[in-house]
C-alpha cells in the first residue's frame, strides 16, 4: 500500500493553513455556541456590547463594516431571545442604545468558559510560550492586512437572522 505523507498530499503554505484552521475553528466554535441556541455573530454582537454598554446600532454597524440594517435584524434576534435590551439614547433621540440584559450577561460570562474550552482545544498542541508567539505572530499579519481588530470578516457575509 503506498502511503503519502502529509506535506505531500497536498498545499501547505501558511495561507491555506491559516484558511483550513480559520474553517476548522469557525465551524468547531459554531457548533459549541449551538448549544446556547446562539451563532458566532450572536455572540460577537454580545461581546460588542458588553465591551461599550449604551452604543448605539449605527455605531457597531459602522465598526463591522455592515449597513445598519444588518445590526438591526442581529438586535431584534437577540432582544427576543431578552439578552439584549434597546434603551432611549440620552444624548440623541433617534439612536437606541444597546445594553445586556441579566440573562445576556449571563450567557457571556458561559460564552467565556466555552471561548477558553475552545482555544484549548484548538492549541493543545502548543505549550504556552508557543501560543503567545503564535498569537503574536498573527496578530501581525492582520495588522499589516489592515484588518478590524476583534471584528470578524463574516459579518460582511451575513444573512438576515430568523
Amino acid at each position: 500500500m503506498w502511503v503519502t505523507s502529509r506535506r505531500q498530499a497536498g498545499p501547505s503554505g501558511a495561507a491555506f493553513l491559516l484558511a483550513q484552521l480559520g474553517a476548522h475553528a469557525a465551524e468547531r466554535f459554531a457548533q459549541r455556541v449551538k448549544e446556547l441556541g446562539l451563532t458566532p455573530p450572536d455572540v460577537g454582537l454580545l461581546r460588542m456590547i458588553a465591551s461599550q454598554p449604551g452604543r448605539s446600532q449605527r455605531s457597531i454597524a459602522t465598526d463591522l463594516g455592515v449597513v445598519p440594517s444588518r445590526v438591526v435584524a442581529l438586535v431584534d434576534n437577540l432582544e427576543r431571545k431578552e439578552l439584549v435590551e434597546r434603551r432611549p439614547s440620552a444624548t440623541d433621540r433617534r439612536h437606541h442604545a444597546l445594553h445586556l440584559t441579566t440573562a445576556g450577561e449571563q450567557v457571556l460570562m458561559r460564552m467565556r468558559s466555552i471561548a477558553t474550552a475552545h482555544e484549548d482545544d484548538l492549541c493543545a498542541a502548543l505549550s504556552t510560550d508557543e501560543r503567545s508567539q503564535l498569537a503574536s505572530l498573527l496578530q501581525r499579519i492582520a495588522d499589516q492586512q489592515g484588518l478590524v481588530p476583534h471584528v470578524h470578516p463574516g459579518y460582511r457575509n451575513l444573512s438576515t437572522p430568523r
